[in-house]
């Protein structure tokens, strides 16, 4: 049975994705969010700050938002790949690029991510899969996808996608607005987006006190972040 928080969250996104007025691609704020599954940072963001998008259906119409669930991965000399946080960060990657090939719409491939995301958040990852129960979603494409060629080849995109920003990224969460990266800033990214959207009729929660609180930052590690190279934090993975 679905849990009423899973229950509200996913009317939630269905109202807003069903009533937002729709906008053509060119007034859109392209909105990238580039992560790994069992990087605690990313768990939060997703959790606690991507869905602030959703609170307000003038701001959702005017966001363009691409998932990418590769991260700090590498890719081996034969096409295999590993994960910063293990093979279960592999697997759930994998998961989560399949969901947003199964369901390309993001009304229904985010709520699953969240979902994912908020498990992990809790640490209990490993149950993962009631998330296809808890917002009666059919788990059959993403079986086959993540246990067939199509999964490893969503990676692999992912991969080819992560290691092409300019600049490279240091760190996940890496979020990037209308193509420049927030560095330390990521959590204030409402205000950026305010600030790159170019349309005639900006969304009363753009107000310039709101604009406002964007801060001119240096590219560091203010509100944790799960670098390369470099062993950090985990949320009981073992």
């Amino acid at each position: 049975m679905a849990s009423p928080t899973s229950t509200f969250f996913s009317f939630f996104f269905f109202a807003v994705f069903l009533f937002s007025p729709s906008l053509s691609d060119d007034n859109k704020v392209s909105l990238e969010l580039y992560y790994e599954s069992l990087c605690p940072y990313s768990a939060n963001f997703i959790v606690n700050y991507l869905p602030r998008i959703f609170q307000d259906d003038e701001l959702a119409s005017i966001v363009d938002l691409k998932l990418v669930p590769w991260g700090n991965a590498k890719l081996r000399a034969n096409g295999t790949f590993t994960c910063q946080h293990g093979k279960y960060e592999c697997l759930l990657n994998t998961v989560e690029a399949c969901a947003i090939d199964a369901w390309p719409q993001l009304s229904k491939h985010f709520p699953y991510i969240y979902c994912v995301e908020d498990l992990v958040y809790q640490g209990e990852y490993r149950e993962w899969k009631s998330c296809f129960e808890k917002l009666h979603l059919d788990s059959k494409p993403i079986d086959q996808c993540y246990h067939g060629d199509r999964g490893k080849e969503l990676e692999l995109q992912y991969a080819a996608e992560t290691n092409k920003l300019q600049p490279p990224h240091e760190y996940v969460p890496w979020v990037v607005v209308d193509g420049e990266p927030l560095y330390e800033d990521y959590e204030n990214f409402l205000s950026y987006i305010c600030k790159a959207y170019k349309g005639k009729n900006a969304p009363g929660t753009c107000t310039q006190a709101y604009l406002n609180t964007i801060r001119k930052v240096e590219p560091k590690n203010k509100h944790g972040a799960c670098y390369k190279e470099r062993v950090i934090p985990t949320l009981a993975y073992m």
